[in-house]
Order: C-alpha cells, then sequence, then structure tokens
C-alpha cells in the first residue's frame, strides 16, 4: 500500500506543475487598463467639439461683437433711409402677422376637424358654379390676405377644387365685412367705392378661377406635405399643424416684408406725383405701387384716400390690386402652392387686376 501512494503522490503534484504554467496570462490583466487612458482622452475630445459647437458660445460671441460695433450700428440705423426701411418692415410684419396667425389657426380647425364630406356638400357639384359660391363665401371671413393664402391651401388638401378655393384666396381679403367697412371710413364722400371695391374684386376672383378651371393643370398645384397626424388626438394634431403653417408662412411673410421695405425706402416719391398727370399712367403707378408696398387690406383703403392727386379709378385699382397680389402674397403663394404656379398666377392676376379696376370704375365710380 505504500509503494502504490507513492507513485500517487507524483502524479498528483504534476497538476499543480499544469497551473503554475497558465499563471502567466496574469500579467495581460493590466493590459485592459491601458485602454483606460485612451477612453478618457476620447471623453475629452468630444467634449472639446462640443465646447466650440455650443450655441450659447456662439450667441455669447455674437452679443460680444454687437457690443464692440455698437456705435457703428447705431449710426447706420440712424440714417432716415434705414429709419424708413424700418418703418415699413415693422409696420407691414405687425399689420399682417394677427391676420396670418388667424388664417394658420383656421387652416389648422379645417384640416383636423372639419370632415372632407363637407366641402362635397356645401359647394355644388359642377366647378363652374363652385367659383362664384366660394369667391362670396369670402365675404363672411373676417381676414386679410395673408390669412386667405393658409386657408385656401387647407381648402384644396381637404379636396375642393383648385378653381374654388382660388376664388376664395382672391375675394376674401377685400370682400369681407372688415375691408368694406374700413374702405367706407376711409372714403366718406365717395361710398361708391364700397360698391366698387366689393364688384371689382368679386369679378376678378371669379374670373381666375373659371380661368383656372379652363386652362390650369395639377403639375402647376403643388401644396406642401403635411403629415396624416396617425394615432395623435386633434389636439395634437391641431397644434402640430398650427406650428407647421406659422414657420412656413411666418418666413415668406418676413421675406415679403424685407422686400416692400426696401422698395419703399428706394423709390422717389416724386415719381407719383409725375403719374399723377397721366390717367393711364395713374392707374399703372397705383398699380405697381399696390405691389410694392404690400399694405395689408385692412389698412390699403386710408393709404389709397391718401393720395388725393389721383382719380378715383386709380385709387380702386390700387385697392383691388394690393389684396390679390403684392411681394409677401408672391412669396406666401410661393412658399404654400409652389414656385411654378405663383410665377404664372402672379402676372395673370395683377393684369386681370387692373382689367376689373377699370371696368368697374367705368360704371361706377
Amino acid at each position: 500500500m505504500a509503494i502504490t501512494t507513492e507513485p500517487a503522490a507524483p502524479t498528483t503534484e504534476t497538476p499543480p506543475t499544469a497551473e503554475t504554467p497558465q499563471q502567466p496570462p496574469a500579467p495581460a490583466k493590466p493590459e485592459p487598463a491601458k485602454p483606460e487612458v485612451p477612453k478618457a482622452a476620447e471623453a475629452a475630445e468630444p467634449a472639446k467639439d462640443g465646447w466650440q459647437l455650443s450655441s450659447p458660445l456662439v450667441l455669447t460671441m455674437l452679443l460680444l461683437v454687437v457690443v464692440l460695433v455698437q456705435g457703428p450700428i447705431r449710426q447706420a440705423l440712424s440714417a432716415p433711409v434705414m429709419q424708413s426701411w424700418m418703418t415699413v418692415f415693422v409696420a407691414v410684419v405687425v399689420q399682417a402677422l394677427p391676420f396670418l396667425v388667424l388664417g394658420v389657426l383656421l387652416s389648422a380647425a379645417i384640416a383636423v376637424f372639419v370632415p372632407p364630406t363637407f366641402f362635397a356638400r356645401a359647394l355644388p357639384n359642377n366647378p363652374v358654379l363652385a367659383v362664384p359660391v366660394a369667391g362670396m363665401a369670402g365675404a363672411i371671413l373676417p381676414g386679410c390676405e395673408c390669412a386667405s393664402v393658409p386657408v385656401a391651401g387647407a381648402l384644396v388638401r381637404r379636396g375642393v377644387t383648385p378653381a374654388a378655393a382660388i376664388a376664395f384666396l382672391l375675394s376674401a381679403p377685400a370682400i369681407n365685412p372688415i375691408v368694406l367697412t374700413a374702405t367706407a371710413v376711409a372714403f366718406p364722400r365717395n361710398p361708391e367705392m364700397v360698391l366698387a371695391r366689393f364688384a371689382g374684386s368679386l369679378l376678378v376672383a371669379c374670373v381666375m378661377g373659371w380661368l383656372w378651371q379652363r386652362v390650369g393643370r395639377t403639375d402647376w398645384l403643388r401644396l406642401p406635405a403635411h403629415e396624416p397626424h396617425e394615432g395623435e388626438t386633434k389636439g395634437a394634431a391641431f397644434w402640430g399643424s398650427v406650428r407647421h403653417d406659422v414657420m412656413q408662412a411666418g418666413g415668406f411673410l418676413v421675406l415679403g416684408a424685407m422686400s416692400a421695405a426696401t422698395l419703399k425706402a428706394v423709390a422717389p416719391a416724386s415719381w407719383l406725383r409725375t403719374a399723377a398727370d397721366n390717367p393711364v399712367v395713374a392707374i399703372l403707378a397705383l398699380s405697381i405701387l399696390a405691389v410694392l408696398l404690400s399694405i395689408c387690406s385692412e389698412a390699403d383703403a386710408f393709404v389709397a384716400a391718401s393720395l388725393t392727386q389721383f382719380s378715383l379709378t386709380a385709387k380702386l385699382a390700387f385697392l383691388v390690386v394690393g389684396p390679390m397680389i403684392d411681394l409677401k402674397l408672391f412669396a406666401m403663394q410661393a412658399g404654400t402652392f409652389g414656385r411654378g404656379f405663383a410665377l404664372r398666377f402672379a402676372p395673370t392676376t395683377f393684369v386681370l387686376a387692373i382689367a376689373g379696376a377699370v371696368v368697374t370704375g367705368a360704371v361706377l365710380l
């Protein structure tokens, strides 16, 4: 028995010898500690990049630059041209923004709460008859041209024929109760101006709708894609649509206001006095002026009444053209319906608005 135990002892001693060569992997444990240093360095590098691209840093630097150059900025803004520019820009934005918000709210309400079948029942099936009905519907919506653009876009998205939406787009800013009341107040000695503005604007709106029905093409009219808001409540979908339209239409409104302010500050006032001497030139001059000034339709009657050197027909052209096409409207229409639509729609509307004002003025004024 002692002999058998002696060989068993060496056999039990060999496994420890096998375990001793397996211990060298222990030095490999410090190796994972080496990558910890690069990790710390990598963590520090994004921190540097984030510090360089931080928006608070950019804002701080921008404010610092403004403080350093505030003297030249004050001198530039104190110039008469810049004061005129700021006055026109702020006036256009302040006048149009409340009605733009109203239009956006109405657009979102139509898109979310009004079922598509409502418009199919409200408007005649015949597109020719739907145009004047939509044009007359503009008389019951208080607002200006900034409000009518998003509402017209919502109507088309809800299945209304583009011809009827165009008639509403053109008539609503010019024949609603607020605008007609302002016109009556601005022209107390010429009450016929109210009827002339109503008739001329509605006539042009219907003609433009019928013209689109005749020669318009669907590929000319492109609407912004709205999310279907599936799975959302109506409240969430409503405010989502409001945010989308405000960001889009508001940007184009600011762009149009900047263009109008620039042209108003540069154009000399002597041109108006020279143009008033010729009746034809007077009509064209006030029509172009309406496009350039981009005045809200609630306030344009008072501007037209102040141009005492011009005839009533020329003033009527100013009142008919302005709510249908101006710089801010062109920018908003291009953003809502597409640039191809705006490039075709704007010149056609301008020509027909002048013609409608001349015909209406010859009959009623």
